[in-house]
């Protein structure tokens, strides 16, 4: 059965996240702990601090809310969304909408954190140049 208070714990984490938190990774993710998302896949505590430090450098304002957590075994699975401005594009009030899958190490701590999202239509067809493309090819290949 899933620690349902580590889970807590983590969710509380990123929804508290801020660049003066994010030291804090260290009391909720394990030291071996893998972080994977549509940009990054990761191992080990620095390089997930890392990752968390250059989210912030592109998108200081960033917030996370945990809308679901469920549990199915030893996995927990949490719904979200962020939120924040993506300083090099310029744009306002970015929102993603994801899930994540978390395995936990026998201290309780996150060894696994994976991001499901759409990078897709979620980032890269907002680019100016990149989504007009984007969109074409989705058009050519879509069911009609």
């Amino acid at each position: 059965m899933p620690n349902t208070s580590a889970a807590a714990a983590y969710v509380r984490f990123y929804e508290t996240l801020s660049p003066d938190t994010v030291s804090e990774l260290k009391s909720v993710a394990h030291e071996d702990v893998r972080f994977k998302d549509p940009f990054n896949d990761v191992f080990g505590l620095n390089a997930y601090t890392e990752v968390l430090g250059a989210m912030f450098r592109a998108a200081p304002d960033i917030k996370f809310e945990v809308l679901h957590c469920s549990y199915d075994g030893e996995v927990c699975f949490l719904r979200w969304n962020s939120r924040g401005t993506v300083k090099a594009l310029g744009k306002d009030a970015w929102t993603v909408d994801g899930m994540s899958e978390l395995r936990f190490a026998h201290d309780g701590r996150v060894i696994s954190h994976i991001d499901f999202w759409d990078a897709s239509a979620q980032f890269y067809e907002r680019i100016p140049v990149i989504g007009s493309i984007i969109r074409f090819i989705q058009r050519r290949v879509a069911a009609h």
